[in-house]
């Protein structure tokens, strides 16, 4: 809606001025609106002098007389007189308004004047103003604003389907400049109505993403694009922009919009983007001049003025009918009652309409087209090209007989296998040669072919005695024959080509002819030589990849041997387990270690370094064996993961990976650990098995400030702890949190000792992704008993710390 300004300080000279400029602008607007209103009473009066067959003075006077006792305005009834007379879709809009209020309904946009006021005084508007633009502000201002539209913009439909602003009102000046011209393809809400051929509504133009005039990806903005153009001829396209969101309209709003674009279409006959010559002579020379099959169109318009078929005005002198006819019995005819078999889905008069609505062209090298011979339908294939002229249709099509299929068909095969053919006749020399022939020598299509006996001078010299057995097999003994070879052309080109040809003979033997094909295998045999080289270079990665495998896995076993020297501990039993991937190539990071410190504490650790490979197991060595100068320190676990973390972000090339870090205290049974990005510890109790609390900790070498948690657990006297890397739970087809549990009632199922539990664990475990696994499995014996106890009920005394290495 229109909102006026601010009334300005009128106590300055600036101020004045403005108010001024104001005063003029509200006089402009009542002038323009008195002579609207003029103009339709001037028209009603004209009704009543022909209908009453008065003079002008008694129309006037039965005009106020009828409008008096009505209890009307004039100008109201003036627009009722010409709605009842002109019958159109203004009068129909203006009906079902006044229909939808009798009923009761609320009136989709109040304004002063009657709905029938409006659109007539926009139709007024639009048909004295003097162009487009004119056009498009008086359609804003009559009919637009009462419905809540802000903007409206006015596209010229060209000859390629492309759009031109040719008026708008609403919009900057600056966006009108940038939305002057839009071109074919690309997609607006304006070109999604052109190519549906309907209006289309949007409620929010935002969530569709279609760009377009005066719109704000971020804004709220209704939207709506209406084709416009007599008898089914788009000539342009009617867009309306609404401020906010627009809800769905009802049926008397939408027909108010289409009676609008109809308007607008009247002032876009004489715009220069959407003038195009009729169908005169012009197109009827055009038609003669063509040697293809031609035919000029004319829409053929109903009682309503709505495309119902179209009428053949001309064929040219070539045309060639499919059914047999003669040109002069479907010339004059309707195309439709021609060619029946043309009204199918997606048939050849679906093309025609489309091009005469939005003048967009349609080229088809290969088309189908049906007649009805004798009631029986016949099937040719036809190149076809359909344009627009005007208020016209051009059709061509070229009918494609048997010889010219094949030979289309030939030209493809050869374009496609780079196949070039030739043929040279002994007796007088001629030679012929296909265009790929010219092409593979370099020479232009006017240059002299060159006969085969030349051939060796074009041929690189190392291919100088293949070319020579080929030519006497050929020539000499009249035999097929076929080589390949290095064509050397004038420009310093070399392609590899393969020659093939045959003999033609007489019937006493005698050479006539020589017929054969050159292709061109440039591409197949640098291929050959690019897969020999990526053989040769695949075998080489391969053998190196195998060497680096056998590299890690042997500083693998270096790190963590098969034997070593047992470590004193008591109240304590311990077993670990250590599976490596069955194939070499993915030796991985995980280690676990396990350490009795000098203050009687024992370090427990599991790890796995991101990857597999050399880089991998290198990592592994470096983190395993810095944890353990760390743990000299005597440290607790966090601070030992915060300074093992600076080790893997700064002092080595940014190593990824995770860790649990665990100081177990024998004589007491506590045991203090923490975690960085790993799963945390099982503690069996009993025969039940769960995890231990979870505790913060990213993984090391992500970030190079971190600060790790630390969690305590009391272990009870027979209790387990279970410390281990994910090869043992992982599944391609199941999630974590699934392999977890999984785990957790494998780890309940009781054994007579550790080192079972743990054999039991990995024969059991459902981990499918071949990974390394490590397990570290501690059980703690009271101190305060008189003897500690295994998992099998038997006294053990105090006894070394043994690990179980890899098995």
């Amino acid at each position: 809606m229109y909102n006026p300004p601010p009334p300005a300080d009128q106590s300055t000279g600036l101020g004045r001025l403005a108010a001024t400029v104001e005063r003029l602008r509200g006089q402009v607007r009542e002038a323009h609106a008195a002579a609207d209103g003029r103009a339709l009473i001037e028209l009603a009066k004209g009704i009543l002098v022909e209908r009453l067959k008065c003079t002008p003075v008694q129309a006037a006077r039965q005009l106020a007389i009828l409008a008096e006792q009505a209890g009307l305005a004039q100008i109201e009834l003036a627009a009722d007189i010409i709605n009842q007379v002109a019958q159109d879709r203004l009068s129909q809009a203006a009906d079902d308004f006044v229909r939808s209020v009798a009923a009761g309904k609320t009136p989709p946009a109040p304004h002063d004047a009657s709905v029938g006021v409006r659109l007539r005084a926009a139709e007024s508007g639009a048909l004295a103003a003097g162009d487009t633009q004119a056009a498009a502000e008086s359609l804003l201002e009559h009919a637009l604003l009462p419905l809540g539209a802000d903007a409206v913009a006015v596209w010229a439909v060209g000859v390629d389907a492309s759009l031109t602003l040719a008026g708008s009102a609403g919009f900057t000046t600056e966006e009108a400049r940038r939305w002057h011209y839009v071109p074919p393809g690309v997609a607006t809400p304006a070109r999604q109505a052109l190519t549906e051929r309907r209006a289309v509504w949007w409620e929010n133009l935002a969530q569709v993403g279609l760009p377009s005039i005066g719109h704000r990806k971020d804004a709220e903005s209704g939207r709506v694009a209406v084709p416009a153009g007599p008898g089914g001829r788009i000539v342009g396209v009617l867009e309306i922009r609404w401020p906010d969101a627009l809800p769905p309209q009802p049926p008397q709003i939408q027909r108010q919009v289409e009676a609008l674009a109809e308007l607008v279409s009247h002032t876009l006959e004489t715009h220069p983007y959407a003038v195009e010559h009729g169908p005169g002579s012009e197109l009827v020379d055009l038609a003669n001049g063509l040697y293809d099959s031609a035919m000029v169109l004319r829409p053929y318009l109903d009682a309503q003025g709505r495309l119902a078929d179209f009428r053949i005005h001309h064929t040219n002198g070539d045309f060639v009918d499919p059914a047999g006819r003669p040109r002069g019995v479907v010339t004059g005819n309707l195309l439709l009652e021609a060619y029946p078999m043309m009204a199918g889905d997606g048939g050849l008069y679906e093309k025609v309409e489309h091009v005469h609505a939005t003048g967009e062209p349609f080229r088809a090298e290969r088309m189908t087209l049906s007649a009805l011979v004798d009631r029986v339908p016949l099937t040719v294939i036809a190149a076809v090209s359909i344009s627009r002229h005007g208020d016209s249709v051009l059709l061509i099509w070229r009918i494609m007989d048997e010889a010219a299929r094949v030979a289309g068909l030939l030209q493809h095969a050869q374009r496609l296998g780079r196949i070039g053919g030739f043929e040279e006749n002994t007796t007088s020399g001629a030679i012929t040669w296909s265009d790929h022939v010219f092409t593979f020598y370099g020479l232009p299509t006017s240059a002299a072919p060159i006969p085969l006996r030349n051939l060796l001078r074009h041929t690189h010299p190392d291919d100088a005695v293949a070319i020579g057995r080929f030519l006497r097999t050929l020539l000499n003994h009249r035999r097929p024959a076929s080589t390949a070879f290095r064509l050397q052309r004038s420009d310093g080109v070399s392609r590899h080509i393969r020659v093939v040809a045959e003999p033609v003979l007489d019937t006493d033997g005698e050479l006539l002819a020589v017929r054969g094909a050159f292709q061109d295998i440039s591409a197949q045999h640098w291929t050959e030589v690019a897969l020999a080289a990526t053989r040769d270079q695949l075998a080489h990665t391969e053998k190196e990849s195998a060497e680096h495998n056998r590299l890690a896995l042997r500083l693998q076993h270096a790190i963590m041997p098969p034997r070593r020297r047992p470590v004193e501990a008591s109240n304590v039993n311990i077993a670990l387990r250590y599976r490596p991937a069955e194939k070499e190539h993915l030796v991985g990071g995980d280690w676990y270690d396990a350490l009795l410190l000098p203050s009687k504490q024992m370090l427990l650790s599991v790890g796995d370094v991101a990857g597999h490979g050399i880089e991998a197991a290198t990592g592994m060595i470096v983190l395993r064996n810095a944890l353990r100068g760390l743990a000299a320190t005597g440290a607790g676990p966090a601070q030992l993961l915060t300074w093992l973390n600076l080790v893997a972000h700064q002092l080595t090339e940014q190593i990824a990976a995770t860790a649990i870090c665990a100081l177990f205290d024998p004589e007491t049974g506590v045991l203090r650990w923490a975690r960085a990005g790993h799963l945390p510890p099982i503690s069996i109790r009993g025969q039940e098995a769960s995890e231990l609390p979870m505790i913060g900790g990213i993984m090391l070498g992500a970030l190079a400030d971190v600060e790790y948690e630390e969690g305590q657990h009391q272990m009870q006297p027979d209790d387990i702890l279970l410390l281990y890397t994910d090869g043992l739970i992982e599944r391609k087809d199941r999630s974590l949190q699934h392999s977890q549990q999984h785990l957790l009632r494998l780890a309940e199922h009781a054994t007579p000792t550790l080192e079972e539990r743990l054999d039991h664990l990995l024969t059991h475990s459902k981990s499918d992704t071949d990974d390394d696994t490590c397990i570290i499995g501690i059980q703690f014996a009271d101190p305060r008993q008189s003897g500690s106890t295994t998992s099998s009920g038997s006294t053990a005394p105090t006894h070394p710390l043994s690990p179980t290495m890899p098995r």
